[in-house]
């Protein structure tokens, strides 16, 4: 594997909601060191919407030594809206691109069947997939031929502004024309259905021709959590179950993944051994499967803290290999995100009073690095030690 990396989110925003709502650059400086000096990473892939933010932290990174992976995502637009944003994307990279040549990779975009509008019916993502016709409709294929068109359009455009290489990361269901990219990229999760399979997989996206690239990949924190993958931040509708007014429910295919993991006095079980073990094994599958690199996600979601006590610790539901401690700006906004977002997305109604449980003391820091907001997890150190010895 000769791309060792991770994903860094600068501001990725669903709903309305922005994952990461304060950005210091001091701190975005700061942790793009760590990735690259303690992490032992030579590659980074920076997502988010936000173009002044991926700017900022892009040449952070190529300053730092790092190979950018750049991913600008704008969801649920319309696709010339999209084009239009990617565009801009490509003409402010190649700016960076001439002063840091052969180390910076675009991406067009990113599991845009779900993420984008015009390949399958939906407003938005979890409009899309909670539709009874969605499992249907990617086993029949219908999104390949609309997706593969905006593809197209889309390297197109880029192409003319941007001269480095181009990738995209789809998901497994796509069916991607290849042709116009460099790089074949796929955000590609284990879980149960996948364990034993999950090489085999990935060694089929060999037979194009073009060094694989795995975009995504990754665990969450708690016990139970390699049996999700991808879907592990589901528990978060379990967590939240006890927030909902009278008579109201989750829709029942959230709740459903919700209640596959073990509980413990009704509460997941926090397990950072798991998720590092997790890693740490398929970053060997991956290895023998022959990629040419992957990037964990992810690095750090402060949006998401940490608490001690189980039935608010918003942190075993993400990949990150950091748990965030919470600062005031970030719980209000999560605060804001989760009552909306709920309303919005699945039509029901959170209780304020009993969400004030994930709110709490806020302006810890962390031991290892007494100046940041977070301390590592065990996955951190376990995936240096397999980036550093390989």
């Amino acid at each position: 594997m000769n791309r060792k990396g991770v994903c860094y989110d600068v501001g990725r925003v669903l709903m309305d909601g922005n994952w990461r709502p304060k950005f210091d650059a001091r701190i975005v400086r700061r942790e793009l060191g760590i990735i690259k000096y303690d992490l032992h990473c030579n590659a980074v892939r920076i997502q988010g919407l936000d173009i002044d933010r991926l700017m900022t932290a892009s040449e952070d990174a190529l300053s730092e030594g790092l190979e950018v992976w750049l991913s600008p995502e704008l969801w649920d637009r319309s696709q010339d809206e999209t084009l239009e944003y990617v565009t801009r994307v490509a003409e402010r990279a190649e700016e960076l691109r001439q002063r840091w040549p052969g180390k910076l990779v675009f991406s067009v975009g990113s599991e845009l069947t779900l993420f984008s509008q015009g390949m399958i019916e939906g407003k938005n993502v979890f409009d899309r997939i909670s539709r009874p016709s969605f499992w249907g409709d990617m086993t029949a294929g219908k999104h390949n031929g609309p997706l593969n068109a905006y593809l197209s359009n889309l390297s197109e455009a880029a192409r003319k502004l941007f001269h480095g290489p181009l990738t995209y990361f789809s998901v497994p269901f796509e069916t991607v024309d290849w042709k116009p990219f460099d790089f074949v990229g796929v955000d590609h999760y284990r879980d149960a259905q996948t364990k034993d399979s999950y090489g085999q997989m990935i060694s089929k996206y060999n037979a194009f021709g073009k060094p694989v690239v795995i975009g995504e990949f990754g665990c969450c924190t708690f016990r139970g959590a390699d049996l999700l993958g991808a879907n592990g931040f589901m528990i978060t509708f379990g967590m939240m179950e006890g927030l909902l007014g009278p008579n109201q429910k989750f829709p029942k295919m959230f709740l459903d993944m919700a209640h596959v993991p073990p509980r413990a006095d009704g509460h997941y079980i926090r397990d950072e051994g798991l998720q590092a073990r997790e890693l740490v094994d398929q970053l060997g599958v991956l290895d023998a499967a022959g990629v040419e690199g992957a990037f964990v996600q992810t690095f750090v979601v402060p949006n998401s803290p940490c608490r001690p006590d189980p039935r608010y610790d918003a942190d075993m539901a993400n990949f990150s290999l950091v748990k965030s401690f919470a600062e005031a700006e970030t719980e209000e906004e999560f605060r804001r995100q989760a009552i909306s977002g709920a309303r919005e997305m699945m039509g029901v109604d959170l209780d304020p009073h009993v969400l004030d449980g994930f709110s709490g003391p806020t302006g810890e820091h962390g031991v290892t690095y007494p100046d940041l907001p977070w301390e590592p997890k065990e996955s951190f150190r376990a995936v240096a030690e397999y980036y550093l010895k390989h």
